[in-house]
């Protein structure tokens, strides 16, 4: 297909996603995955047979999960230039009923990496890894712990059209303003960039990944949605309450929230074990 058909089909979809109102991260990764299509079609036109050979590549190539989500995106982009007869199907993946140990993160390590965070003197990131993981608030989210939001004790969250309230600790309100005062924070984010703009996953990533060797933690097991889910396993382990731990983390399905109240390997096997099923 011509390169400048293309383009003006690309342009199309992207106008769309834009008038949803959908994150630039959503935007850029869509486009990515429609761009990446047209690359493997080639010239030729698009047809089923054209989607169903883009799939098995994927298949060849890619995670299961990361197959579903670039098929998620054609056939999105499909739809909306009328071509339904391309779509082709997701694959089907069974939960897995245990996490990986090797990209789990353990209380224990996590208290490391504060630590060095403190040692290194890096007091905001030693702060905001704290706000992550006593809240379970996502990455995107950190920009509405703001003063105002500190000294009410609570932050009113509101991304892609839901909006809810995330309660803060008593202590960990106590170290923000603290933090807020000594570096002349009056209003606005309390996570801040030097040039005064909030920190975003990038900056947030590159220095915990810092942190790794002196707290002899992997590498793979640090990243900030996994304070998240250390969040979200440790309250599901004390409350046992799934709809509640839903509403924490700004869930409209249960179902989703299902992820976080997975045991390690290891402790599926000791649950298994005790069960006394082999003589």
């Amino acid at each position: 297909m011509e390169n400048r058909i293309v383009r003006t089909q690309i342009i199309a979809f992207k106008n769309i996603l834009v008038e949803e109102e959908k994150s630039t991260a959503t935007i850029q990764k869509y486009l990515r995955d429609v761009e990446a299509f047209y690359e493997f079609a080639g010239k030729e036109k698009v047809t089923k047979d054209t989607a169903v050979r883009y799939k098995n590549y994927l298949m060849e190539n890619y995670k299961p999960s990361s197959v579903n989500s670039m098929l998620a995106a054609i056939n999105r982009f499909f739809k909306e230039m009328g071509w339904n007869d391309c779509t082709v199907k997701s694959l089907k993946i069974q939960r897995q009923a245990f996490r990986s140990k090797e990209r789990e993160l353990s209380k224990a390590e996590y208290f490391r990496l504060l630590k060095v965070a403190k040692q290194i003197n890096n007091i905001r990131l030693y702060l905001l890894m704290q706000t992550l993981c006593a809240t379970g608030i996502r990455v995107s989210e950190l920009q509405f712990i703001t003063v105002k939001a500190v000294k009410r004790g609570r932050a009113t969250v509101s991304l892609k059209g839901k909006t809810r309230t995330v309660l803060l600790p008593a202590d960990l309100c106590r170290k923000l303003k603290q933090y807020a005062r000594k570096r002349d924070i009056e209003r606005g984010s309390i996570f801040v960039t030097k040039s005064g703009r909030p920190m975003d996953r990038s900056n947030i990533l590159h220095e915990m990944k810092a942190l790794c060797e002196r707290a002899k933690v992997d590498r793979n097991k640090v990243f900030p949605h996994n304070l998240r889910h250390l969040f979200a396993c440790l309250f599901y382990q004390t409350e046992k309450d799934l709809s509640r731990l839903a509403d924490l983390l700004g869930h409209s399905n249960v179902n989703t929230t299902r992820i976080y109240t997975c045991v390690s390997g290891a402790e599926q096997i000791r649950k298994i074990e005790q069960l006394g099923l082999v003589m």
